[in-house]
Order: structure tokens, then sequence, then C-alpha cells
């Protein structure tokens, strides 16, 4: 089991930064992946970033450039730097550990006003 609690969303104007954190209830140097999806009103989920045990990334095309992942082996936690926000970056965020099964954290809201 892993339980996985993200935070640090909120309102931002276009053009502004803001750092999501996901919290792991187990040691993420022991899972394979770890990823930020996010799921905008009426779209599919969607992969923005992902980061593997070995400390490699993936990016969507859509955030290459803006968004970057990183992640804390000591403190469990993986974040998503989001800079040069658009409004259509505005959706729910959601962390993903792959591990074996995949879990999911409950979310956290994204919204970018132009």
């Amino acid at each position: 089991q892993v339980q996985l609690v993200e935070s640090g969303g909120g309102r931002v104007q276009a053009g502004g930064s803001l750092r999501l954190s996901c919290a792991s209830s187990r040691d993420i140097f022991s899972i394979d992946v770890m990823g930020w999806y996010r799921q905008a009103p009426g779209n599919q989920r969607e992969l923005v970033a992902s980061i593997t045990s070995g400390g490699s990334t993936n990016y969507a095309d859509s955030v290459k450039g803006r968004f970057t992942i990183s992640k804390d082996n000591a403190k469990n936690t993986v974040y998503l730097q989001m800079n040069s926000l658009k409004p259509t970056d505005t959706a729910v965020y959601y962390c993903n550990a792959n591990a074996i099964y995949n879990y999911w954290g409950k979310g956290t809201l994204v919204t970018v006003s132009s």
C-alpha cells in the first residue's frame, strides 16, 4: 500500500509559478516510477511528467521547458515545479506511484487565470 498526499495547488495568474508536492507513505526510492497527471473538466487524465527510481524524467510536450519534476528520497516527496503557467494548465493534478500496482493521490486543484 502507498498513500500519496498532494499539496501546493492554488490560483495563479498566467505567467506565474507554483510548486506541487507529493508526500508518499512509502520509501520512494523503491518505487519504479512516480508521476504527475492532470485532468481538466471534460478531458481525460493525462501524464504531465514522470521520474524513475533512477532519476530519469519524462515530460508531456505541452509542458517541456516549463515544468520540472524532481524528488527528495530522504523526504519521500516528489515535486512538480511549474513555471510560465498558462490558462490551459488549469486542472486537478494527481500524484501517481507505479509500484506493481498503481496508486493515486486525491489531487490538488491548479487554476490559472488570464
